[in-house]
């Protein structure tokens, strides 16, 4: 509430349910229930805190931009520091700042563009074992194949040369889907892993220009000194789980839409038919694929992998006319604000036309948070726009997919947003328009919404 002079004069907080979120519950679910009852923000106890959800882009800003000195990442943060480490996902403060300058380099556009030959490698093996499925008429599990894909790509852009050694120990990634305490446990202890290829290098003098050589290498501009070791793991286990999860999630979400929309799936087509096979895509080309472009930031926008960041109040601090007290936990739901009925025509409808050139100046930015915004965003965007517009140029030019179950996917709402169940797909391979004529299904194609609305 504000007086006449503009100060203040009285606390006002947020509604919310009396009853507090249980663990047993579906948190995006419950979370869904109270935005429908309360209103863009609430006041809940979630978890046994204190909690502020919200899902606008305005208050989004505020505490990912504006304000973001004031907010530290939240509790939730504590089951990725038991997993990773004090890396950058997890480190604060001007620690922080030192390891985001010293890891920068390593994704910047020139050393990115220097990695287009490794995923276009793994997405080569990839699509000759869906071409060869298509050829016996058999089914893939879509969401295990692209999982096995972009770790390949990840592992291979960080560890160069020494992929085939590493790539045993980290298959963890794709055999294990539960992201639970054993998984954790044992994820962990493949820091060693890290720590013994980084000391043979030193060993023998070897200096690479994959992202492990670039983090051996990097200097704290202070001080001048190089990471620690123990950073170093830290730092380079977070690059893994991150660069896995988000791509494969987003990609395999891709290929469900796809197959439920003809009519995206052929316009899709016609922009890849004018790319002649031989011609692969590399960094230079994330502009030219406008509405592979657009499908990407489709299913980003529908089915964000980071659905959820949690931060904490340092100080106290108002979102609008709320009063946010010191120690509030504020919860602001990506998949909320990018399904939000009030901000996107047919939320819950996929339609890539929406992100045509005009979108950035319709829209206040925040709308669009998949990768996070403010000085916090994930350093490793860029990379994984690559990786997903290659291996959608590459695979879509010469395959598509069906997906035959009838039953809607569900949505599995953990650290990340998944399908809770693999997409088993028909590979078949179509030809370009410049050939002879392209397979198309009949009219009864279902041409269904997305689903999981909020």
């Amino acid at each position: 509430m504000m007086s006449e002079t503009g100060t203040r004069t009285a606390h006002l907080y947020p509604p919310g349910p009396d009853e507090p979120c249980s663990p047993t519950q579906d948190l995006l679910s419950w979370m869904s229930k109270c935005f429908k009852r309360y209103g863009n923000i609430y006041r809940a106890s979630v978890y046994g805190s204190d909690v502020y959800v919200i899902s606008t882009p305005e208050y989004a800003e505020h505490v990912l931009r504006k304000n973001w000195q004031n907010y530290k990442k939240g509790l939730a943060i504590k089951r990725i520091a038991w997993l990773l480490g004090n890396g950058l996902m997890v480190s604060e403060g001007e620690f922080w700042k030192h390891q985001r300058r010293m890891i920068q380099p390593a994704f910047r556009h020139n050393a990115i563009g220097a990695f287009s030959h490794v995923i276009t490698a793994a997405n080569v093996a990839l699509l000759e074992r869906w071409k060869q499925a298509a050829r016996e008429k058999k089914s893939v599990n879509a969401t295990r194949d692209i999982s096995r894909m972009v770790a390949e790509s990840v592992l291979s852009a960080i560890f160069g040369a020494d992929y085939e050694y590493v790539r045993p120990h980290f298959s963890i990634l794709t055999d294990e889907s539960a992201r639970n305490l054993e998984f954790a446990k044992e994820f962990r202890s493949l820091g060693e892993i890290v720590s013994r290829v980084a000391a043979e290098r030193r060993k023998k003098n070897i200096r690479s220009a994959d992202v492990l050589g670039m983090l051996m290498e990097a200097r704290d501009r202070d001080s001048g000194q190089i990471m620690p070791d123990r950073q170093l793991v830290n730092e380079t286990m977070t690059l893994i789980v991150a660069g896995h999860e988000t791509t494969a999630s987003t990609l395999n979400w891709i290929w469900y839409l796809l197959s439920q929309h003809p009519e995206v799936e052929e316009k899709l087509w016609r922009e890849l038919d004018n790319v002649p096979a031989s011609e692969l895509p590399d960094l230079n080309d994330l502009g030219r694929f406008s509405y592979t472009r657009r499908i990407i930031e489709e299913a980003l926008r529908l089915y964000p992998p980071g659905w959820l960041m949690t931060r904490r109040a340092l100080k106290d601090d108002y979102l609008g006319d709320y009063f946010v007290p010191a120690g509030t936990e504020v919860y602001i739901s990506t998949y909320h604000i990018q399904r939000h009925r009030k901000l996107w025509e047919a939320a819950d409808s996929f339609r890539p036309d929406r992100f045509g050139p005009d979108f950035l100046q319709e829209r206040h930015p925040p709308t669009m948070l998949p990768f996070s915004v403010g000085p916090r965003n994930c350093i490793g965007e860029i990379f994984a726009r690559l990786e997903m517009q290659i291996h959608l140029v590459m695979i879509a030019r010469q395959l598509r997919l069906g997906y035959d179950e009838e039953k809607p996917p569900e949505l599995e709402a953990a650290v990340n947003l998944r399908s809770k169940h693999d997409f088993v797909m028909t590979p078949e391979i179509r030809a370009s328009a410049n050939g002879y004529e392209t397979r198309r299904r009949g009219p009864e194609t279902r041409a269904m919404s997305s689903g999981g609305g909020a």
